[in-house]
């Protein structure tokens, strides 16, 4: 060891990383392999959401100050650039992941923070992501070459100077243009002036992959009007990044046909769904399908049973052979019998020789995570009404034990006990867990639910609509209302919500399915009067709407 070396930790590493135009499920494999790894995460503020979610729970991620800023610490003047941001990290030994929007070799402030980390001899790589200027015309329904094979030349308004407009102006390829709203119509301006004809063909895209997208047809001529109509200009959002795009080729004409992701049957719809994360998490996938942006806010909170000695027993019967089945109706009780087990030292080895039956994926997903594989999950609905139908009678010839265990909540219904007991099984019926009301959400939330910020709401039982009501408020009129089933829609009704959607079987699944067929049927018969299509959140409010009688 060299004694005059510096004493400086050793260099970390520094991955910079594309984060793409803006939705999240655009982030490459690899970059969520980084994102995972990282010790400093620094984001461009646009898209540190995007990326956030995939870091360590506990990753650093420092706040680049501001130009103004001039204050010291230990008399070492304060980080005013991106750059430095990157170094001080990096020089801690630490593993940096450095996300851009779109792609980061399309960004010269970028190449010279590598230049930096190659002048030090840090270790760097290179993470590419979708560029917005491919990214958002794909998402827009916006083709940028045809069977011809059609030039697409791309520009940046913000920096283009007159010889990059004439290029661009006079030829005939589809040109690209990042701009801003507020400046779309002036750089139509300067392709008309290099050459273009006022009536070729234009779309513009604001927010782009995103669920706030928007795109407008119009033409280099006409578009200043078209976003004027609009009523997007002049905003005080004038500055928000737009993708622009321009061909003779009809790319305008073909987007009525190509738009995949605003048409969508919920797009951009707000969907409440009155479940916890972990419930919600597979309908929350479903309604992200459809285009909607789901929010889960728990109605519902899980406690321990007030007196525990039953369900000791019962946890000890599994273990001494009391018991042919154990059916778990919910992930709720999967976790209450895997805490028991837990506190007594036991894992799934204590389920051999025992049957195990589960309602819904998310309860099979439960018990496997545990390390035990349902022998039994409805074929066809899952309910309780569809493992009865599925569950086999009791048999003294092949059954040796008749004694069912059945662990969940204080408030459960009694169909499945009943039902088991038709088919000759004796049934423990044990309350693993017990579901008290949740605390009301956030103060924001509560506000959206009685002011109409939520195009809709998906109630999956009585308990949920009481509950909602109870800790936030009555859904504004303007709100769809959904419902799994006619005793949910009747509390509904009770509660003086008019029910506007009811699934045909009750299942979560087909409640989504329902609701984006209602999302679905509102848009086209928008498009058919000639309308625009809006959510119902957008809707003017008017008197309220009355419960069906």
């Amino acid at each position: 060891m060299n004694p005059n070396a510096p004493n400086h930790p050793a260099a970390g590493q520094v991955t910079f990383i594309g984060a793409g135009p803006g939705d999240p499920g655009l982030l490459t494999l690899r970059a969520v392999e980084a994102l995972a790894r990282a010790d400093v995460l620094i984001a461009d503020p646009q898209v540190l959401d995007v990326v956030r979610g995939h870091a360590r729970p506990h990753v650093d991620t420092p706040q680049q100050p501001t130009a103004d800023e001039a204050s010291t610490t230990a008399g070492v003047p304060a980080l005013r650039d991106t750059t430095n941001l990157v170094m001080s990290a990096v020089r801690t030994g630490k593993r940096v992941v450095r996300a851009v929007s779109g792609d980061p070799g399309l960004d010269a402030h970028v190449a010279e923070e590598m230049l930096a980390c190659a002048s030090e001899g840090v270790v760097f790589e290179v993470v590419p992501g979708i560029a917005a200027a491919v990214g958002v015309p794909a998402y827009a329904g916006v083709p940028l070459r045809d069977a011809d094979g059609t030039d697409v030349r791309f520009i940046d308004a913000r920096t283009a100077d007159e010889r990059c407009w004439t290029e661009v102006g006079t030829s005939d390829a589809t040109a690209v243009v990042s701009t801003s709203l507020d400046s779309v119509a002036a750089a139509a301006g300067e392709l008309v002036s290099a050459g273009r004809k006022p009536d070729t063909p234009m779309t513009v895209t604001v927010a782009g992959t995103t669920t706030r997208q928007r795109t407008w047809n119009a033409t280099l001529g006409s578009v200043a009007q078209v976003l004027k109509a609009a009523k997007v200009l002049p905003s005080a959002d004038g500055g928000q990044p737009v993708i622009a795009v321009v061909g003779e080729r009809g790319a305008a004409a073909r987007r009525d046909q190509l738009s995949w992701f605003e048409n969508k049957p919920l797009f951009g719809w707000r969907v409440l769904v009155p479940r916890t994360k972990e419930q919600a998490a597979s309908l929350s996938d479903q309604l992200v399908e459809y285009g909607a942006v789901p929010h889960e806010v728990p109605t519902i909170a899980v406690e321990p049973p007030r007196t525990p000695q039953q369900m000791e027993r019962a946890v000890k019967g599994l273990v001494t052979g009391r018991y042919e089945w154990i059916a778990f109706t919910s992930v709720n009780a999967v976790k209450a019998v895997r805490e028991k087990f837990e506190e007594y030292g036991l894992d799934a080895r204590a389920f051999a020789g025992i049957k195990v039956a589960a309602v819904g994926e998310q309860t099979a997903k439960a018990l496997i995570a545990f390390g035990v594989k349902p022998d039994l999950v409805p074929s066809g609905e899952q309910s309780a009404a569809g493992l009865l139908e599925d569950w086999p009678p009791y048999d003294p010839v092949f059954d040796p034990i008749d004694r069912v265990f059945l662990p969940r909540a204080d408030i459960a219904t009694e169909t499945l006990v009943a039902g088991l007991i038709e088919l000759g099984w004796e049934v423990d019926d044990v309350t693993a867990y017990r579901t008290v009301r949740a605390s009301p959400p956030p103060q924001e939330t509560r506000e959206a639910i009685k002011g109409g910020g939520f195009d809709a709401v998906l109630f999956t039982s009585s308990s949920t609509v009481r509950n909602l009501v109870g800790i936030a408020g009555k859904p504004h009129n303007v709100t769809v209302i959904a419902c799994i089933g006619p005793a949910t829609a009747k509390t509904a009704e009770e509660h003086g919500l008019r029910v506007d959607v009811m699934s045909p079987e009750p299942s979560v699944h087909k409640l989504a399915e329902a609701l984006a067929d209602f999302g679905a049927a509102r848009r086209d018969a928008a498009l058919e009067a000639g309308d625009p299509v809006t959510r119902p959140s957008e809707r003017r409010p008017g008197s309220r709407r009355r419960a069906r009688s």
